[in-house]
């Protein structure tokens, strides 16, 4: 039998209480493509405890409901099935403030909160000093204004206006302008677990400007 800590839940399920659990763990397991064993083992459960939990014939501790989540990049509000607040898919302009960190310039381009992250960025001159990336998930850049200068291990493309990259970010990367006066771009990457600050600009400390 299975073992997580503060596990107090009865086993089979009392009928009735926490009706939406069930369903909601099957589903956000099927949308982040896990298996049942995949899954399983990330959460320290076996395939056969996790399959009784989706099936509701055994309810979740709390503490197991935290794991679920982290795994599954949710809330526990919404494994319990609670609609999250409606978000506006428009992203004005005119409410984006240019943040500074480590010379980089950049306006949120997309949604707040999102696994995507859509920044519009103005990357200064590429210098020797420019920080070597590697990170989890992938990277999208369409150069807008100037030129840039994207080192991608040990190749370095130039990419001129109306160019672009997608490439996977656990390759060593460096982005910087091939322009003195600097360049603009749209940088898209996923989001898997650092900060927008450290995924995109380094380690310093952002700022409004």
């Amino acid at each position: 039998m299975d073992h997580v800590p503060g596990d107090l839940s009865p086993d089979p399920a009392t009928p009735g209480s926490l009706p939406d659990v069930a369903p909601q763990l099957r589903a956000l397991r099927r949308r982040r493509g896990l298996t049942l064993e995949a899954a399983a083992q990330r959460a320290g459960l076996s395939p056969a405890h996790l399959s009784r939990l989706e099936t509701g014939n055994r309810q979740p501790s709390l503490p197991m409901l935290l794991a679920l989540a982290r795994i599954y990049g949710t809330t526990v509000s919404e494994l319990l099935g609670e609609a999250p607040p409606e978000r506006d898919p428009v992203v004005r302009a005119a409410r984006s403030e240019p943040v500074e960190a480590d010379g980089w310039v950049y306006r949120q381009a997309g949604g707040a909160g999102r696994a995507l992250q859509c920044l519009r960025v103005h990357v200064p001159h590429a210098t020797r000093a420019d920080i070597v990336r590697v990170h989890p998930g992938e990277e999208w850049i369409h150069v807008l204004e100037g030129r840039v200068r994207l080192a991608l291990g040990d190749v370095v493309h130039v990419l001129d206006r109306g160019d672009g990259a997608h490439f996977d970010s656990l390759t060593p990367h460096r982005i910087g302008a091939a322009t003195p006066g600097g360049a603009e771009l749209l940088f898209v990457h996923t989001l898997l677990r650092s900060p927008v600050a450290e995924l995109c600009l380094g380690d310093g400390t952002p700022h409004r400007r």
